[in-house]
């Protein structure tokens, strides 16, 4: 494997998702540094899984709403993997569905604060970084902030607040040539949907008229998600930013 010299850094990096992004960017020749929230066992099998294919990768437990922690942990990437010029927001708490009259102020604000304040708090940590080296940003949020379907609005009303941020943050920061995107993942078959759907959050009725809604007639794959965030922080992207790309097979209401 060829090392690329921008270092990738994964958040996240345990979930169906952030484990698909992890391998695509470790192929890439990308050293990768991910969080990890509590499954230790997972994040060192990625570690060793990417070691194995001849890259280097590191993982780290890390609070991302806790400021401190997340600009400690910056500091031991940038000393081990140099100045991160990837920066790939995959974390995000399990959402149940519920209707929004069901969800307290206190849930809800915890929920913003494991979103939002989580994705803010990585991006002021890494900015001088990612402006050091022309870097770019992706987001995973959810093609739910498109269609708000029913029992979905903790998702959407919380991810919404992200890609708010990615907008904002992709016009503030261009002139430093740093591009932020988002992708937005409609129903897959590992991930998080993958839980709901183990969760019973999703019955098989629910299922079959999801996937009645997608003209591909099939539901997502983490690996799709994985493969547009490696489009999207590539060179073949370099005027993309302020964009969010949707994931989810063309799914029409």
């Amino acid at each position: 494997m060829v090392e690329s010299s921008r270092c990738a850094v994964v958040t996240g990096g345990t979930g169906g998702i952030g484990i698909e992004v992890v391998r695509h960017l470790a192929a890439a020749g990308h050293p990768v540094a991910l969080t990890y929230r509590s499954n230790s066992e997972r994040a060192d099998a990625v570690v060793a899984e990417v070691a194995d294919a001849g890259g280097r990768a590191r993982a780290d437990r890390v609070d991302l709403t806790d400021s401190a922690d997340v600009a400690d942990w910056t500091n031991r990437v940038r000393t081990e993997f140099g100045e991160p010029s990837i920066l790939v927001h995959a974390a995000g708490p399990h959402i149940p569905m519920v209707h929004l009259s069901s969800v307290s102020p206190d849930v809800y604000a915890q929920h913003l604060n494991a979103e939002a304040t989580a994705f803010f708090a990585v991006v002021h940590a890494l900015l001088p970084a990612l402006r050091a080296t022309q870097g770019s940003v992706v987001a995973v949020t959810t093609a739910a902030t498109d269609r708000f379907p029913v029992r979905d609005g903790l998702s959407s009303g919380t991810k919404g607040a992200v890609e708010a941020l990615v907008r904002a943050f992709a016009v503030e920061e261009g002139r430093y040539g740093v591009r932020f995107n988002a992708v937005g993942p409609g129903m897959l078959t590992d991930g998080m949907a993958e839980r709901l759907i183990g969760s019973a959050d999703l019955d098989e009725r629910a299922l079959a008229v999801a996937k009645s809604r997608i003209p591909l007639n099939r539901f997502g794959r983490a690996t799709d998600v994985a493969a547009a965030v490696a489009f999207l922080v590539s060179e073949s992207a370099g005027f993309v930013t302020g964009q969010k790309l949707n994931i989810d097979g063309g799914y029409t209401a």
